[in-house]
């Protein structure tokens, strides 16, 4: 059978009905003819309340013991989901970061991968055994748990995608794709369809939390196709791949204490783009924008930040 690598965020994992939920999506894909590969964060907020009880524990916590602490919300998912996935009457078996064969190096809390001992993972596909992998999380060579860091699942879902031959790597999450600006700042935002990976990275680097921004390196370096989209609903979502489209798709904005930057996101940017921006909104004009091969940034006073994006969401997304 082909192998497809999906993951699941924390969000579709926080309760038992979710759980059950997405093993459900593990089964259809099985009775479509594919062998899921599936890889899981810790349940919503189980990391930050494990390291919520490490600090009244002790106040100095060594990085190691930390990683080792850690790693126990995506191996609770892992068991969890494959209990689900079993009781679905199909076959399936939980793997911790070691046990996957997920060899890393020594840097505890922000470890890198090196390389994957597929063993384990290659005997348990080929007994028609349905893999749900504990993300986040790996050994090294001296035989310690260590993390990946923040978004390290996403690392470890692409690594996998690419390691066992999967043509895409599917992530379900809690909202329906990328959106073309925050839903919360801009409610008429839309799910963009089709985003390059140019594109993805630089919202990562603009402080969205849309993917992991080495997972998406990791992803383009290897031309490995991302589906992102919603564990809650059948909605097609936003694929991610080498191309994209052209034109302008996405934007946000950060906030510091004496000054707003608006990121327009795009592919075949070019000072002409930066030019079309400043002419749809006049507050613009006069200001430097930072020009990039996949971005516009504009630094505006405090507090204007919001409403420039608006607007240009306005014009370029909302009118066409």
């Amino acid at each position: 059978m082909k192998t497809a690598v999906i993951k699941f965020g924390g969000s579709s994992l926080g309760t038992p009905e979710k759980i059950n939920l997405s093993a459900l999506k593990i089964k259809k894909l099985y009775e479509e003819g594919l062998l899921p590969v599936a890889v899981v964060s810790a349940p919503a907020d189980c990391t930050d309340d494990l390291l919520g009880l490490a600090s009244e524990v002790s106040p100095r916590c060594e990085a190691r013991e930390l990683d080792a602490l850690q790693a126990c919300g995506e191996q609770i998912s892992a068991a969890l989901v494959a209990m689900a996935v079993n009781k679905c009457g199909l076959r399936a078996v939980s793997l911790t970061g070691s046990q996957a064969g997920i060899i890393t190096d020594g840097n505890f809390g922000k470890a890198r991968v090196t390389a994957l001992n597929g063993g384990r993972l290659a005997k348990e596909t080929e007994d028609g055994k349905i893999v749900i992998v504990a993300g986040f999380q790996g050994v090294s060579a001296g035989g310690d748990i260590t993390t990946l860091g923040r978004g390290g699942s996403d690392f470890t879902a692409v690594y996998l995608a690419r390691a066992l031959g999967s043509e895409k790597c599917v992530f379900y999450t809690d909202v329906k794709g990328i959106y073309s600006a925050h839903p919360a700042l801009v409610p008429e935002a839309k799910v963009c369809g089709v985003l390059s990976y140019g594109e993805v990275m630089a919202l990562a680097e603009a402080g969205t939390e849309v993917r992991q921004f080495a997972a998406i390196r990791f992803a383009a370096e290897n031309k490995l196709n991302l589906v992102l989209r919603s564990s809650f609903s059948d909605d097609n979502g936003t694929v991610v791949n080498e191309m994209g489209e052209k034109g302008l798709h996405c934007f946000a904005f950060s906030r510091s204490a004496d000054r707003d930057t608006v990121y327009v996101i795009g592919n075949g940017i070019d000072s002409g783009v930066a030019g079309t921006l400043a002419a749809a909104e006049p507050f613009l004009c006069g200001l430097r924008a930072e020009i990039s091969e996949h971005s516009v940034r504009f630094t505006v006073p405090s507090g204007r930040g919001e409403t420039v994006l608006r607007r240009l969401h306005a014009v370029f997304i909302e009118s066409h």
